[in-house]
This record gives C-alpha cells, structure tokens and sequence, in this order.
C-alpha cells in the first residue's frame, strides 16, 4: 500500500498525483507488488501520527481490504510516528527514507557504493532506536545504593553504531582520496571527461549503452543505477574522449544519501561537458529539471543565483520518439537555434550524432590549427598529434636538414601545451 501525505501549505515540486506516482515507482524498483496507492489529505499534522485517526482507519481498511502487508508513507515519519502507524496498523510501515535506502542496498555493486549505502543505514537506523526494552539493563554502576543503572541494550546498540559509522567514513575518506587521484591522474590525460545527469529513469544508462557499445544496466526502473561508470568513446574532431554516466537525481532526496554519494557526484564537477538528459515525455519533466539544477547548485557546477554554468551544459531530450507530432512540432520550434539543446531517442538512435557534433563543438571550439616540423624518427610525437588532434594535413618537410614530416592539427590551447612537454 502506497500512501502519499498530501500536506496543506507545504511546498511541494510536484502534485500529489505525480508524487504518487513516483512512489509507487519506487517501490516497483524492488519489486514490491503495490495493490492500492492514493493521496492523503492533510490539514493539520499530528505529532504522534502524521495522519489522523479517521485517515489511519481508512488506511487500515484498505490494507485489509487488499490483504496488503507493508504501508509505504511517501514522505519523512519520525521514529515515533512510524512505532505509531506500525502498532495501529498492525503492519510494517517504512517511510520515503526507507525505501529508497531499500534500493541502493540492492543495487550497490562497487565496494564504494555499498559502504555509502551502509554508511546511510546507519545514520537511518540511529534514530530509529526506540526505547523499547529498558528490561535489559547491563550492571549497576557505582557503588551501594547511589549506583544508577548500567548501559541499557539501546544505549549499547548506539555505541556500536557509532563505532561502525567512525569506521566506515574512514574506509569512505580513503575511497575519496583514491578516487581523487583518479582524477588527478585523468586530468593530466589528454582525455576530455563528459558526464551524463539527469533524474533518475531519463534514459542516462541506455544513451550511455548506445555510445559506447557496453552493457550497463539500463532498466525502466528508477535508480537502475548507482555506480559510476567509465568508457571511451570518440567523438568528430577528438581521438578519444570519456563518457561517466552517473546516479539519478530524485527530488527530496534523503539527507543521508545527499551526504553518502557526495563523492560519487563529483565525477560531475571535474567534467568538461556535462549533457542533461531529460525524459522529455514525462509530464513531471520541467520540475525535474529544476531538481537537477538544484543538485548542479549544490555542487557548485552552476550559481544558483543566475543559473551560469561553470561547465558547458548540453540538454539532451531523450524519448523523443515517444511524442506525438503536435508535441514534436512544439518542442522543436522552442529548441529551434539553441545548440544547447539536443532532441533524441536513446532507444533508436535519433538525434545522437547531432548530440556528438554538439559535444565536440564545445569541447573544440578553443582550438586553433598549429603547424609542426616533426623529425621523422620521433614517431611517438606523431602518433601522439594523431591520437589528441585533428590532423588537417601531413607530408613531407622539404626544406629541412634531416628526414622531417610537417603536419598542420587542430588543437586546443590544453593539448598544444602537453605536446610542448613531449
């Protein structure tokens, strides 16, 4: 049973019946059989609760009625409120939170990915430690009568919680540093890196899939995945470039995991073209667009206050086979003369050489064409000019003492400077 709180005056980004939907969403994505899902009315929060007593009663019914065995509330309970709703309900209830630490746990595949997942359980867990067992008191402290009661099981729980989070954020602390390297090392390549974002099922993995030739999981799910992934790709202009597909975006996303994959998102900060796919055919698509340029904020990709981008931001819309020819016509006249915007389909490969022009554009538009002498026994210079550069022209230098091959390339001011180090 999915059940979305429908609050009055509070912000939303989106209605109740698109909230919903996600929830409902979500819940497929580990594949959890929803068999009623609807939207809840209300006015006044109760403290104890979230719900009132005759919106509880309603929920009980339906869940009855429907033989339903978990109440997902899509929104943030309190640990008392969901010790409440579990005892009046006489079922398990979890909360947004909940779920959506659910499907990182099972989708996690690096070792990265499941310590930030655990890391985030953890955090979760703590504060759902209800004082439900005072019985289990450990041995009396002090001495004679004075003495207080010894560590109760709770506080014993909390301590060894705490013990295991201080561990797993210096096994997270070592991963970051690793991972900086790594990027450090990239970012003496001459390899442009492009990352792929957007909301969670956009199409991210299966654009990422067609590019590349890999088999990343890609699934109409929301978060199919969680990893980022890396692959080379070549683009018109540029030998060989790096393509990172990232996690799915979500709106409210729990505080725990914006802390956890921190480290994964900031592939992102050190891309020099970064492509938002959106699902251009979900009706929700505008306000997930603003929930990725909150997160590309937060990040400090782009200034929050006038929306400048310090790296180059492409749109790609995505599942454009999916519109109807109104739609289509409509959209195409408002993307009309923006290079920054691309229409494609993922699926059947629409639009996708003009997103790699556009891609290229960018990450050439600083190159200028250099004329080399190169002596013909540097050969790994010459390999090198081929490899990171356009080669316009090639022959051989006629004027020159020793055997020489003159060359005119395209190259950005980046790449002349690291064959200057040759």
């Amino acid at each position: 049973m999915v059940v979305c709180p429908d609050i009055r005056g509070q912000r939303y980004s989106e209605d109740a019946e698109a909230r919903l939907e996600e929830a409902c969403g979500l819940a497929l994505a580990i594949h959890i059989e929803v068999v009623e899902s609807f939207a809840v009315p209300i006015r006044t929060v109760r403290p104890g609760t979230l719900f009132g007593e005759g919106q509880i009663e309603r929920i009980e019914t339906a869940c009855n009625l429907e033989e339903a065995e978990l109440v997902i509330v899509d929104g943030a309970l309190s640990a008392i409120q969901q010790r409440n709703l579990e005892q009046k309900l006489k079922r398990k209830v979890i909360d947004r939170t909940g779920l959506i630490l659910e499907i990182f746990g099972e989708r996690a595949a690096t070792a990265e990915g499941r310590l930030q997942v655990e890391l985030a359980h953890l955090d979760y867990q703590q504060s759902r430690l209800v004082r439900s067992w005072t019985h289990l008191e450990r041995q009396r402290g002090g001495f004679g009568f004075l003495g207080g009661p010894g560590e109760t099981q709770i506080e014993a729980d909390r301590r060894m919680i705490r013990t295991r989070m201080g561990r797993l954020r210096k096994e997270l602390e070592q991963v970051r540093r690793t991972r900086a390297l790594h990027r450090e090392r990239r970012g003496r390549a001459p390899w442009p890196v492009v990352a792929l974002v957007g909301y969670t099922n956009a199409g991210k993995s299966t654009l990422f899939n067609h590019l590349t030739g890999s088999d990343v999981m890609a699934e109409d799910l929301l978060f199919a995945t969680l990893d980022p992934t890396m692959r080379a790709i070549r683009l018109p202009g540029v030998e060989k470039a790096i393509l990172s597909d990232t996690v799915g975006f979500i709106s409210d996303l729990p505080t725990q995991l914006v802390a956890a994959f921190r480290a994964t998102l900031e592939e992102v900060t050190a891309a020099d073209v970064i492509v938002h796919v959106r699902d251009i055919s979900n009706p929700a698509n505008i306000s997930q667009k603003a929930q990725v340029l909150e997160v590309l904020s937060d990040l400090e990709v782009i200034d929050g206050d006038d929306g400048d981008s310090a790296i180059p931001i492409i749109e790609a819309w995505n599942k454009w086979d999916l519109l109807d020819e109104e739609r289509k016509a409509e959209l195409a006249e408002a993307a009309a003369g923006n290079d920054a915007v691309v229409p494609i389909s993922a699926v059947s490969g629409f639009g996708l050489e003009t997103l790699l022009d556009s891609v290229s554009k960018i990450l050439t538009k600083n190159a200028k064409i250099y004329r080399f002498v190169v002596p013909s026994s540097a050969g790994h210079k010459i390999a090198w000019l081929h490899a990171h550069g356009e080669v316009l022209s090639e022959g051989p230098a006629d004027d020159a003492k020793e055997p020489c091959v003159t060359m005119e390339v395209r190259l950005t001011a980046k790449e002349f400077g690291r064959y200057s180090t040759l």
